[in-house]
């Protein structure tokens, strides 16, 4: 069933000005020029930065020995922005969907576990046949599966409800992130337990300070939901849930328990602390809705975006699109704060509860310009915009905010966070 604030798809103006759509054929020649004007001399060495004709020749000097586990070079120096509860991933300097794993976001109810994987147990009881007990050698046994799969904090863009509130796109989006995990199906693990009839709910709870529980509907979970070992090629991270985590495809981030330790099947929601005082959305009319497990579609541009300086001429738009409903089939992009909608590029691979990347070419004429995505997934719903949003869900919530992301461009090139 669709959410309140989804909105029909509205026929996109499909026209834009010829001199701000910047064709193939133009990219590309001014690329192969600017390359050849460089090989040639045209361009001056004094693009160098400062010190670097003083550097010592890579070629004329032995390297460093590599490290048994390898490290990212000394320059590159992209990080999380850590608080007390919780880590941001800095979209705007990733490239590609697969988010690296050391900068991958995290989310804790009360600071990171440490965790034996010998003598971590996961139990399964409650209305089963078998109760029973899995180590974690017991669960690698198990038919493995891996995805490929985006995890978003239903908290992410959340302080923008109240307004234009955060710099860049990791202080906006920084609680989502996309890596490949493997693990066993969920499915796979009842079923050695065996569910009774009359199990309709499951309540899934963590091994940390906080005992982190959710009650998650039992034929929603079995269809795909995983219990996960390792992230991106190996084990798990201590704040990614080591040893072992769920990870539910397209649902909200706080339902895929980490460090999990304890599956209780029952017939009810369990009505936890975690799914009544908190991860509900208050709406206009002072209900609140429960259970909103689903994350919308939604997109952002990481490039420009805000904190960041452009120059005039060539620029090329770069985004993430996702949805908690399966594929992303469209991304629209506009320059002008939404009057004029154009077609941005979805690059490969366009996978299902994954970040699709978008690139769109732009030339950028040195005016004040308002930069927008707008997402469309497979089952036809548009991420709407903020006055749509909050028309449905007023401007009390604090999660689930999925409204078109604005950037402006000021005539210095500086690139900042506005609602229009």
């Amino acid at each position: 069933m669709n959410s309140p604030d989804q909105e029909k798809s509205v026929p996109s103006n499909r026209e834009t000005p010829e001199e701000k759509h910047v064709g193939r054929r133009t990219w590309l020649v001014s690329a192969v020029s600017a390359m050849a004007a460089t090989a040639s001399g045209l361009i001056a060495p004094s693009i160098l930065r400062a010190g670097e004709q003083d550097q010592a020749d890579p070629t004329r000097v032995p390297g460093h020995i590599p490290s048994p586990y390898g490290s990212r070079a000394s320059t590159e120096t992209a990080q999380r922005l850590t608080t007390a509860t919780h880590s941001l991933t800095p979209h705007q300097v990733l490239h590609g969907i697969i988010t690296p794993s050391a900068l991958h976001f995290e989310r804790h109810h009360n600071s990171v576990p440490t965790i034996d994987p010998d003598r971590h147990r996961l139990l399964i009881h409650g209305l089963v046949e078998r109760p029973l007990t899995f180590s974690m050698n017991d669960l690698m046994r198990f038919p493995s599966v891996t995805r490929t799969l985006f995890i978003e904090c239903s908290g992410n863009s959340g302080k923008e409800w109240k307004g234009p509130m955060g710099k860049t796109v990791q202080d906006t989006h920084g609680l989502m992130s996309t890596s490949e995990w493997t693990g066993v199906p969920l499915a796979t693990v009842l079923a050695e337990a065996g569910t009774k009839p009359e199990a309709f709910w499951v309540l899934a709870e963590g091994s940390d300070a906080a005992a982190m529980t959710r009650s998650l509907p039992l034929a929603e979970v079995l269809k795909d939901a995983l219990l996960c070992y390792a992230q991106n090629g190996e084990a798990l991270r201590p704040e990614q849930g080591y040893p072992l985590r769920l990870v539910i495809p397209g649902w909200e981030g706080n339902t895929c328990i980490k460090w999990i330790r304890r599956l209780k099947v029952g017939i009810a929601p369990f009505m936890t602390r975690e799914e009544t005082s908190r991860y509900t959305d208050l709406m206009p009319d002072g209900t609140a809705r429960q259970f909103t497990f689903v994350m919308e579609a939604k997109s952002v541009i990481t490039s420009p975006s805000g904190g960041q300086r452009v120059e005039p001429g060539f620029i090329e738009i770069r985004g993430l699109a996702w949805s908690g409903r399966g594929k992303i089939v469209m991304v629209d992009v506009s320059t002008d704060g939404g009057q004029i909608w154009t077609p941005a590029q979805l690059q490969d691979p366009v996978l299902s509860h994954c970040h699709t990347r978008f690139r769109f070419r732009w030339r950028w004429d040195g005016e004040d310009a308002i930069l927008q995505s707008r997402c469309t997934d497979e089952t036809g719903y548009v991420q709407p915009t903020r006055a749509s949003l909050v028309a449905a869900r007023g401007i009390h919530s604090s999660y689930h905010y999925n409204a078109i992301q604005s950037w402006k461009v000021g005539r210095d090139g500086q690139v900042t966070n506005v609602q229009v």
